[in-house]
């Protein structure tokens, strides 16, 4: 029989607390802020630390984001410099890049867990991230970084809703990808890529209003993704004219709107998805 939501909800509870302590990867999306909030309601604060992995891919309101939650939690929160970009497998950006970069942190967390006595590590992987192209999966079963979300099934839309009832900000949260998945494959990732990126996604949120948008850097184009509703508004003269210019001032020499709007994981369009990286946990773990 299908479990209910408070089911799913209890079971996680009880897989964190056969962990004892752990060690929670942090990045205040949606996801890891639900686990690191659960880890220490079911845990206690003395027993979760949460860990964040800075470097250029990160934007400086994800990184503040982290800040603001893990004090507002009274979480321990240690951030590390994993500087993917000195691995030459990272920065040429292959389609599983995702793999190189979650190693790096999760390689870095071992010494903070050794020096606080935490055997075990926790990502905020959900149950749906099994059906599609994640190669970090690959690196989280490598180093035995346990999901405690996804053992006990919980979907995406669980933790949402499972969130709200928890009064987190973060509940209704866009997905946030780290900067280098604008870049599309093959080509290699650059502090100053992102932070062209950077700062025209930073435009198209505070100037613009949006929560749901892109920046896809192509060489000298930038090419921008908003949902379909919002093209004929960042169409318009006015509008259009100031993005040419703040576009142009971060170094882009083109702008262009994609007509198709906005697709979270556009970039892997392009991957034959034959089957997806990591597999879904055995049921108990």
């Amino acid at each position: 029989m299908a479990q209910t939501l408070d089911q799913k909800f209890q079971h996680m509870r009880d897989i964190l607390r056969s962990l004892d302590r752990v060690a929670v990867a942090f990045s205040a999306g949606v996801d890891s802020t639900f686990v690191l909030k659960v880890a220490i309601d079911t845990l206690g604060p003395a027993n979760v630390v949460a860990v964040t992995g800075r470097s250029d891919s990160l934007a400086q309101d994800e990184l503040d984001a982290t800040i603001d939650l893990a004090r507002q939690f009274g979480a321990e929160h240690v951030i590390v410099d994993t500087h993917e970009l000195d691995n030459p497998n990272y920065a040429a950006n292959p389609a599983n890049r995702c793999y190189y970069c979650k190693s790096t942190l999760y390689e870095h967390m071992g010494p903070i867990m050794n020096e606080r006595g935490i055997a075990h590590a926790v990502n905020g992987t959900n149950a749906d991230d099994y059906g599609d192209y994640r190669p970090g999966l690959e690196a989280a079963e490598q180093f035995q970084v346990r999901a405690p979300a996804a053992e006990a099934g919980l979907t995406k839309q669980d933790i949402r809703e499972l969130s709200a009832r928890l009064g987190l900000p973060t509940f209704d949260k866009p997905a946030m990808p780290c900067l280098a998945s604008r870049i599309p494959y093959g080509e290699p990732v650059t502090p100053e890529k992102l932070r062209m990126i950077e700062q025209g996604e930073a435009y198209l949120r505070r100037q613009l209003g949006l929560t749901d948008c892109r920046v896809r850097h192509h060489g000298t184009l930038a090419r921008i993704e908003v949902p379909a509703d919002q093209i004929e508004r960042l169409a318009s003269a006015d509008v259009r004219t100031a993005l040419d210019a703040h576009f142009r001032s971060i170094g882009y020499q083109y702008v262009a709107l994609d007509l198709r709007g906005f697709r979270s994981g556009a970039l892997n369009e392009v991957i034959p998805l034959k089957a997806p990286a990591g597999s879904p946990p055995a049921p108990g773990r």
